[in-house]
């Protein structure tokens, strides 16, 4: 009967539409690993997102923001609360001059190509990212000597009492793989970058440029979460671990990538108990030999 009550608070919110009960998140990573959410919603704005988080607080039900599960390992056993997909349904960008006004499932690559359209320079880094602009934000997502520090005007938030306001880019600590956003637990509504007038073809020739060189470097080809570790100061992760004698090393379906040893793989039947069982024996191997601990970029969800 609980469950009932809240189901139907979030259909009255969402319509039943928007509402999916025991969803398999392995269909909404990148990883294409992951057992059933409780719930698995999907707004359509700002109020709606303020409204489902408040069920969310009445009912004491944990939940997480996801955008398009791009850097993200879901536990095989789920996740036991809400999960708030903001990706295609808030994702409208709108140019105005230099500034890019976009909601936070816009993804980064559809936000480049927009840029290109308008022949403003500043994104050309994030063309490749596969993520959305509120996990860029939240992390201060990079690539190839650029940040979203550095387009960043202001960032629209929702703090978890339901508040919502705007933070300017001095308020926001962008450091590497950090933001006050991922500090305090802000929800990214929408944002606002700055970008440069340039030259539609320089900007399309490096865009080509870095897909290439992601093309060459990274396994495109395989399911992955991106990088998974972040980079140890004065060290690059791939190479230590590939130092560590552990390129193509594997348990179950989990596989470091042949290509790039900076990427945890899946082979086609990984279990999140495989990729944490290697993302341990990366860390442990390469404390062994070089002295290093690896801290993962991946984030984690439900129990492990």
């Amino acid at each position: 009967m609980e469950n009932n009550r809240i189901e139907n608070k979030f259909y009255a919110c969402l319509g039943s539409d928007n509402v999916y009960r025991n969803e398999p998140m392995k269909k909404h990573t990148t990883f294409r690993i992951g057992g059933p959410a409780d719930y698995y919603l999907c707004p359509h704005s700002a109020e709606e997102i303020q409204k489902v988080v408040e069920i969310c607080r009445e009912e004491k039900m944990p939940y997480f923001i996801l955008g398009n599960g791009s850097n993200l390992l879901v536990s095989d056993q789920g996740y036991r609360g809400v999960v708030i997909q903001l990706w295609k349904n808030v994702s409208d960008i709108r140019v105005e001059g230099c500034l890019v006004y976009a909601k936070a499932g816009a993804s980064l690559a559809k936000i480049a190509a927009e840029a290109l359209e308008e022949g403003l320079t500043g994104m050309e880094f994030a063309a490749g990212i596969p993520g959305t602009l509120g996990g860029a934000v939240v992390m201060n997502a990079g690539a190839y000597g650029g940040e979203m520090k550095d387009v960043l005007r202001e960032v629209l938030v929702m703090d978890e009492q339901g508040k919502i306001f705007t933070l300017k880019k001095d308020a926001l600590k962008l450091g590497y793989r950090t933001s006050a956003v991922k500090e305090k637990g802000y929800v990214v509504l929408a944002a606002v970058l700055e970008l440069q007038q340039g030259d539609s073809e320089e900007i399309r020739s490096r865009m080509e440029e870095l897909r290439q060189k992601r093309a060459e470097k990274q396994p495109l080809d395989m399911p992955s979460a991106g990088s998974t570790f972040k980079r140890p100061e004065g060290h690059f992760a791939g190479k230590l671990i590939m130092d560590a004698g552990l390129r193509g090393f594997s348990i179950g379906g989990a596989q470091v990538s042949e290509k790039h040893c900076g990427f945890v793989v899946n082979t086609g039947n990984a279990t999140a108990g495989d990729v944490l069982a290697l993302i341990r024996e990366i860390q442990k191997t390469v404390l062994e030999k070089f002295g290093v601990e690896l801290e993962t970029e991946v984030k984690f969800l439900g129990e492990f």
